[in-house]
Order: structure tokens, then sequence, then C-alpha cells
């Protein structure tokens, strides 16, 4: 076992150890949960407030392949909590389903593996071991309404801003999802695929999650699509089509929740 340094706080030595490999270079700590502060990996908070029926519509899922249970808005959404997502059946029609974010691999020995894989980058998600099953078989569409990514201001101080469309339609990362299984014990899990800063992103973060077109939705999620035409959605979004601006910092603990979150921060 190794200990893993992470700019969460002291004691964190005491607090997580990893196993030596992959995985842990990842994402977050296991140990991370959404009573712990945001720390600035990638794409670790996004919004999900619309009604499932819009999201549903929106996103092509037939009413009868709704098969999440119906939720109220979100609008703190942090890693091990469960969110919504598209993917398609056996038989090839959507449903909307509910998995926990942060992706378990199959292999896996137990679940608690893979609580930190929140993301996955673009660049080399259809190759590391732990994704490229998923990415030839099991993409999804993780519908959200926006998410946060964290400033750095000063030495010490972030600043969280709110990203969002321009239009008032949910918008849909590109995601994966895994089914994981011992015994009686069953879990679906997915992560949010990442990819370069656009130019509204960049002077914030140099990554954001990579949102999927709606025209681009057939292709992203059927398992027949090839490899390389898949790979060639992984783009960062055209700038002009989102807004961001500066948001209260109490969206810095996952314990707030409520659309006083999403509203711009005065000067």
């Amino acid at each position: 076992m190794t200990h893993i340094k992470h700019p969460i706080g002291r004691g964190w030595q005491k607090r997580f150890t990893f196993p030596e490999g992959p995985l842990w270079r990842l994402g977050l700590p296991t140990g991370v949960r959404r009573r712990m502060p945001y720390t600035g990996i990638m794409c670790g908070r996004f919004v999900q407030y619309r009604p499932m029926a819009e999201v549903a519509s929106y996103l092509g899922v037939k009413q009868d392949h709704i098969l999440a249970a119906d939720r109220p808005p979100r609008y703190n959404i942090a890693p091990s909590a469960d969110i919504l997502a598209v993917r398609t059946d056996p038989e090839g029609c959507r449903e909307l389903v509910c998995v926990r974010w942060g992706l378990v691999p199959a292999w896996a020995p137990e679940p608690r593996t893979g609580y930190a894989m929140i993301n996955a980058r673009a660049e080399t998600v259809d190759t590391r071991p732990a994704f490229a099953p998923a990415f030839r078989r099991r993409r999804c569409l993780i519908p959200a309404d926006g998410w946060y990514e964290w400033q750095r201001v000063g030495a010490r101080a972030r600043q969280p801003w709110y990203f969002h469309p321009h239009h008032d339609r949910p918008i849909a990362f590109a995601g994966l999802w895994e089914h994981w299984e011992r015994g009686a014990q069953t879990l679906d899990t997915g992560l949010v695929i990442v990819c370069a800063a656009n130019a509204l992103a960049a002077p914030i973060h140099d990554r954001m999650p990579v949102i999927v077109e709606a025209r681009d939705f057939a292709l992203w999620l059927d398992p027949a699509t090839p490899r390389a035409a898949a790979k060639a959605l992984l783009r960062p979004a055209a700038p002009e089509s989102l807004y961001a601006y500066p948001v209260s910092r109490l969206v810095n603990s996952a314990t707030h929740e409520g659309p006083a979150l999403i509203r711009r921060k005065e000067p």
C-alpha cells in the first residue's frame, strides 16, 4: 500500500491509502466524499435541476424507458452521489437510469476501489485499462444544467465559477458506465470525460467536461460506432455556446444545496 499526498488538509496520511498501480492516478482519493471541500481536480461538481421528463425528452428517452426514480433538483452534485445517465439497453433503446458517480471497473475486487474515478481524460480514455472496455461498449450521456470550476485567487483561496449553456435546455456530458457484480452485490457506476478547456474556461481551469451535441447523441451511444469516430466527438464545446460567472463559495461544501448556489456573485 502507498500513501498519496493530496491537498485536502492535515491528516490525509492517516485517512487515505491506495493500492499500487494506475487507479489512484485517475482522480480523487477514495476517501473524498461530499463532506470534503472541493480541491480543483477536473470536473468535480455539477448541477441537475430540470424535471426528469424534460431531460428524458431532450435526450430521446421514451416514457416507459425512464428507469430512474424521480428526484428533487440538485445544485451541488459531488463524487460518490447518484446521478442520472442515459445509455442504450440490449435492444438499442435509450434508457434513463441512475448510476453512482465514480466508475468501478468490472474487474475491481470491491466497489470502493473505483469511487475516485470520477473523470477520464479524452486523450487516453480509449487506451487506459480501467476505461477502454467501457469506452468500446458502455458509453453514456450524463445530463446536466451546468458545472462548477474553481479559479485560484492568491496563494490559498479559490473562487468557484458556474458554467452553463446559452440555450434553455439541458446539456449532455460524454460519460462511461460500468456494471460491477460480486455475488448478490451489484452496482452501476459512471464517470464524466474531460478534455482541454476552451477559450472561455481556460482562464479558470485547464480542463472541462466534454459536451456532446444533440446531433451526435446516437453516434456516441451506439456501441457499433468505430472507436476513432467516437473519440472524434471528444472535443471542447464552442466558447460562444456557454456562459460563466463567479458564484458564492457556499458551493465549496457539498452539504449546501439550492438554487442560490448558481446565482451570480455580486462584486
